[in-house]
């Protein structure tokens, strides 16, 4: 499978990576990057292609994963069409629905469409999936191949379930780190150093994912479970109770979800026909 990727910025690099960690062969890989600075970069670091025309890096590549910004993508897709002959399209590009992208590529219907997250970058991410018509099961599989790199991947059968996993695990992760913001400002404020302050909150939030993904019992069964009677922690979750604070986060993610929805809106309006 060759493979190049448009765009060589943070999450096409950290793709690139887990490929080659995962074994596969450098000169199978290209990218595809106007930046001359980037591209001497992703050279260097990597070692394989990187080119600055988009006929020369999709020449003999099977699979073409456009990561660029979703602003561009429109403009990318214009020139891209042309070239086409019988690659799958993965495009990592938030916000632009497949309907729209197939539009812009004239037709082109091997498309597949990725929510990664940022913690791809260290390899502990989650990539939503969501295969357009007439994208066969071989096309899966390479897919899975090079989202597998950087975590783990969760198909959906309903493109619109690309909104809630954009609202879950792609704004996520700022959910986790303006939690541990408070818990940090906390502990700094009862006389612990900063540095003090953000290894409890790191090795905390790490403990008890991992305990989490060793148990079978939900959520709030293991919240139940370290919450004893009359206890620090019972106190705590009555102060967040009290201040609804489940239903304020359960608001927010909505207000991410609906934000969602408006955005593949705007991004999909270029030359809607």
């Amino acid at each position: 499978m060759n493979i190049t990727f448009v765009g060589g910025g943070n999450m096409a690099s950290a793709l690139l990576s887990g490929l080659l960690r995962q074994g596969n062969a450098a000169e199978r890989l290209c990218v595809v990057e106007i930046n001359p600075e980037s591209r001497e970069r992703l050279g260097n670091e990597l070692g394989i292609r990187v080119v600055a025309s988009l006929a020369d890096g999709i020449e003999s590549c099977n699979v073409i994963v456009l990561a660029v910004k979703p602003q561009q993508l429109h403009e990318l897709a214009l020139v891209l069409a042309p070239l086409l002959s019988d690659q799958l399209i993965v495009s990592i590009a938030a916000g632009i629905r497949t309907a729209d992208l197939k539009r812009w590529l004239g037709g082109y219907v091997r498309v597949v469409r990725a929510m990664p997250n940022t913690p791809s970058l260290v390899r502990c991410g989650v990539t939503g999936l969501y295969a357009a018509p007439y994208v066969n099961n071989k096309d899966r599989d390479s897919v899975e191949r090079i989202l597998s790199a950087v975590g783990t991947i969760l198909w959906v059968e309903d493109e619109e379930s690309l909104h809630a996993i954009t609202a879950i695990s792609g704004s996520g992760p700022a959910y986790v780190f303006y939690f541990m913001e408070a818990m940090q400002q906390a502990a700094v404020e009862f006389g612990l150093t900063p540095s003090q302050a953000r290894q409890l909150s790191l090795d905390t939030f790490i403990g008890a994912s991992e305990l989490a993904r060793a148990s079978n019992d939900d959520a709030a069964m293991l919240r139940a479970r370290v919450t004893s009677k009359g206890g620090t922690t019972e106190q705590a979750i009555l102060s967040m109770e009290k201040n609804e604070i489940k239903c304020k986060i359960t608001a927010a993610i909505r207000a991410a979800y609906i934000r969602s929805h408006t955005m593949s809106d705007e991004l999909g309006k270029n030359e809607a026909e």
